[in-house]
């Protein structure tokens, strides 16, 4: 089992993160990721820098630590074909220590350019058809491909990549979750009761996977708060108040997004995250993506008042409970 470190580009600006992405790696951790958003959830305490420059930084400040987009939405804005060069420009720069996450997008991510964000029977189709593209790509293949939703002509990448670079698939339901086992190397999910994440999202991805004969990986994510009281809490996810505003898939102002969150009650959008008051709750609200969920990864997503004393208190006490229970 690896242990990631999530840097959130909502949160701080591209600088800060990659000093917390050195620390990160110095603090134990084995992988750092980083998400792809255009906006962010709020537009008071925000940033959203452009992750894959970003990376090509981290890339050349790190040596050890495995490097993941969590994730990436290679249907609108991007065509695949640019993300699968970027992923195997971010490959070579790092060593091959680069893992593609990718996604079916939200609309903060595509609606503030110009794109319609479509419902999911479209998107799944364009994700088909990008798997194709990316992966023919990241295979040293020249290309020709003459889609519903994207062309290719004599498509190659003359920057291949280190080695063979995965890509793993978001998904919150068996629909995404079949579909990745079919198509893609890995899973992300994140869990909220185990037991569940296990009956809808991991047991269909491994199934579908099994039937075509392929491996699995599975990364599981959870955000965790580590605040002294509800006020630090807040503070803590000041940023992030947006992302359990009403209708976040679709709405592409983050203003509206801030001012639906601001109109909840406070106590109503704490309770949706897992708020814990030392390490060792923290450790133990993780043990069950260790023990239970059984991920191959798992992805230490934290808001704290202070991130990087956070790191290096996590690397220091939690990261080798987190492996001893995995042992």
């Amino acid at each position: 089992m690896k242990l990631a470190w999530l840097c959130s580009h909502e949160s701080y600006q591209p600088e800060t993160l990659l000093e917390h992405a050195v620390l990160a790696e110095r603090s134990g951790f084995d992988v750092v990721t980083g998400a792809d958003h255009f906006h962010p959830w709020v537009d008071d305490h925000a940033a959203a820098s452009f992750v894959w420059s970003w990376f090509g930084a981290v890339a050349q400040a790190t040596s050890r630590v495995e490097l993941a987009t969590s994730v990436t939405a290679p249907l609108f804005r991007y065509h695949p074909a640019l993300i699968a060069q970027a992923a195997a420009t971010i490959d070579r720069l790092s060593g091959g220590r680069f893992r593609l996450g990718v996604g079916t997008g939200e609309a903060i991510n595509e609606a503030p350019l110009g794109y319609e964000f479509p419902g999911y029977t479209e998107r799944i189709a364009r994700m088909d058809e990008a798997m194709t593209i990316m992966h023919g790509l990241l295979a040293g293949e020249k290309i020709d491909v003459d889609g519903t939703y994207y062309q290719a002509r004599t498509a190659k990448l003359y920057s291949a990549p280190a080695g063979t670079v995965p890509v793993w698939m978001a998904a919150g339901g068996p629909k995404s979750a079949t579909f990745a086992g079919q198509h893609a190397e890995g899973l992300i999910t994140s869990v909220k009761d185990p037991a569940e994440t296990v009956e809808r999202v991991i047991q269909p991805y491994r199934d579908a996977a099994a039937e075509r004969g392929a491996a699995t990986t599975v990364m599981a994510t959870r955000w965790v708060v580590l605040a002294g009281s509800d006020d630090e809490a807040w503070e803590a996810l000041a940023s992030m108040r947006g992302l359990r505003a009403p209708g976040r898939l679709e709405v592409a102002d983050p203003m509206v997004l801030r001012q639906r969150a601001d109109e909840m009650d406070r106590q109503e959008i704490l309770g949706k995250y897992t708020i814990v008051r030392d390490l060792e709750q923290l450790a133990e609200a993780y043990r069950p993506l260790v023990h239970d969920v059984g991920a191959d990864y798992v992805a230490i997503q934290v808001a704290s008042a202070d991130p990087a004393k956070t790191i290096e208190r996590i690397g220091a006490e939690v990261l080798p409970a987190l492996r001893d229970w995995s042992a």
